[in-house]
């Protein structure tokens, strides 16, 4: 792209052919700025050098991040983020911030600048987490939901189904609610050997990603408290294997666009 723009500005012999894209002022590439995405603006600026302060102006990445990005920012140390200009500001929260004892994080999608957050395991309430014989917590560098126990084996991920059973005969509720009233629901059966056509795998062994439904926020204040829970209490046969590590609140293209290989 920056190869047939700058095609513009000059002639077969390398003369200049008039006005061109370094002619425009700054503060209309600017202007402009506030309509693409961050990833765009960055691939821009390096154009020349309108673009390039054009790319650096508050004034278009205070566009970028949310209203209430200053409350994202009292979760870093005021030293990590003192004298920053918006364009430092946006990069910083574009990497997770952890708190709550490292059990949350958040931080911004880059393309939308939309507000992302994680919470592990050890960030939520679980049934019978304190007693060893339901559960156990084993340190990975992995992630998400899965059946069965994995280990690396010569370098290479395994994953041992003995203990793995139960989650085949009755599905699992995930629901959410939010504090104004907003409602959803879903089952699934955790177990099953045969192709998951909406996760694209199997579902043994793999990571899984649930989705449990959607919810509008329509302004930071007042704040919005959702609850989520995942439940299966039919008492009538035992289950064992479920491997659990995260719960997402994301925004809601961002799935589809990590399906379409569009999220870096």
């Amino acid at each position: 792209m920056g190869a047939s723009l700058s095609n513009l500005t000059e002639g077969s012999n390398g003369t200049a052919m008039g006005p061109g894209l370094g002619d425009i002022p700054e503060s209309c590439v600017a202007c402009v700025f506030t309509y693409l995405t961050p990833p765009e603006i960055c691939n821009l600026a390096r154009l020349n050098r309108a673009f390039r302060g054009a790319a650096s102006s508050d004034s278009v990445w205070e566009m970028k991040l949310p209203s209430n990005y200053q409350d994202l920012l009292d979760l870093v140390p005021p030293e990590r983020y003192q004298n920053l200009s918006k364009k430092d500001i946006f990069a910083l929260l574009s990497r997770p911030v952890p708190f709550d004892d490292g059990n949350k994080e958040v931080w911004l999608d880059r393309v939308t600048g939309r507000v992302c957050m994680a919470i592990s395991a050890k960030g939520m309430a679980i049934t019978g987490i304190d007693d060893r014989r339901y559960w156990n917590w084993v340190s990975t560098e992995e992630s998400r939901l899965h059946l069965g126990r994995f280990s690396k084996r010569l370098g290479r991920r395994v994953s041992s189904f003995e203990h793995t059973h139960g989650w085949d005969i009755k599905p699992v509720t995930f629901e959410l609610s939010t504090c104004d009233g907003q409602l959803a629901s879903c089952e699934h059966y955790l177990d099953d050997t045969e192709q998951d056509y909406d996760n694209g795998n199997h579902k043994r062994g793999c990571w899984i990603d649930y989705k449990v439904g959607e919810f509008i926020v329509n302004d930071s204040e007042p704040v919005t408290e959702v609850r989520f829970s995942v439940k299966q209490i039919d008492c009538t046969h035992s289950k064992g294997g479920l491997c659990v590590d995260s719960v997402f609140i994301i925004p809601t293209d961002l799935k589809e666009r990590k399906r379409k290989g569009m999220l870096k």
